[in-house]
């Protein structure tokens, strides 16, 4: 069983849930683009029962408050939006369990803000403008539309992320996503300054990346050895504290297939675990 949190900010509240007792080793868990708290539903569960979970809604996800009208949704901005939800836990050490761009936010160095670039809020101002009435469709519908935008969910698992990504109206289900939360910035680092940032992290880090993700190196184009180079550079210089483990699957295998890696988290959070105590 999972409880609903609310943490309040400027702008409304931050939502979440929580599994496990409050007394627990904190881990916090972040969602992926565009995603919610009910990503982690099936996997939870499968984790050890002595921690505490809590999975977080992104501002403008979910049951999470959207921002002010203005206000772009930049990458970093996520980091904020954890620091928030941290202090109200009042959490000094704890673990962060991130999915897709959550995994993204949970890696980042909270001083490495980026410039706003233009496209960004051209982006955003054009959105203001049409002003447009959230679409209503059928719960069939909404279903459907988010299984076209993502080929890597299930139709359970599309299932389980509208519980929390859409409201029912008269008219038929909403999403909850502000839709300007499509205009963050799609700013990214280079392998140099992405390996400068890992290097600076001290604790034990764990990265599993699904066989037939989104960033799978035999897919992408020769020309790009992006994730090629990061990957050599987990096996040399960072192997000593980051942990890489290739799984089968796609970019949500811990929603369509829980049991996959249900069990390589459950081994690093008890090494953790027992690493803290000594």
């Amino acid at each position: 069983m999972f409880s609903e949190l609310k943490f309040p900010v400027p702008w409304g509240h931050v939502a979440a849930k929580a599994w496990g007792p409050s007394d627990g080793h904190p881990v916090l868990c972040l969602h992926g683009w565009l995603d919610n708290a009910n990503t982690f539903d099936k996997l939870i569960p499968l984790l050890p029962r002595d921690y505490y979970y809590v999975a977080m809604d992104f501002s403008g996800h979910g049951w999470s408050s959207h921002r002010p009208a203005g206000s772009p949704y930049h990458f970093l901005d996520y980091v904020s939006d954890v620091r928030r939800v941290v202090a109200a836990l009042q959490w000094r050490r704890f673990t962060l369990m991130g999915h897709s761009m959550g995994g993204s936010v949970a890696g980042m160095d909270t001083e490495a803000w980026l410039k706003s670039k233009r496209i960004m809020i051209d982006r955003l101002l054009s959105l203001e403008a049409k002003q447009q009435t959230p679409k209503a469709r059928s719960p069939e519908a909404a279903l459907q539309r988010l299984l076209e935008a993502n080929r890597h969910l299930t139709a359970e698992s599309g299932a389980i992320l509208l519980q929390r990504g859409a409201t029912e109206t008269p008219a038929g289900l909403v999403y909850n996503r502000d839709m300007r939360a499509r205009t963050q910035s799609q700013e990214f680092f280079t392998v140099e300054q992405c390996l400068k940032l890992l290097r600076k992290i001290q604790d034990r880090v764990l990265i599993i990346v699904a066989r037939d993700g989104l960033l799978v190196p035999r897919k992408l184009d020769h020309s790009n050895h992006y994730v090629k180079a990061l990957q050599e550079a987990f096996e040399s210089t960072l192997k000593e504290h980051i942990q890489l483990i290739e799984v089968p699957g796609t970019h949500f295998v811990h929603l369509n297939e829980p049991e996959v890696v249900s069990g390589i988290i459950s081994n690093f959070l008890t090494a953790q675990n027992a690493r803290a105590r000594l």
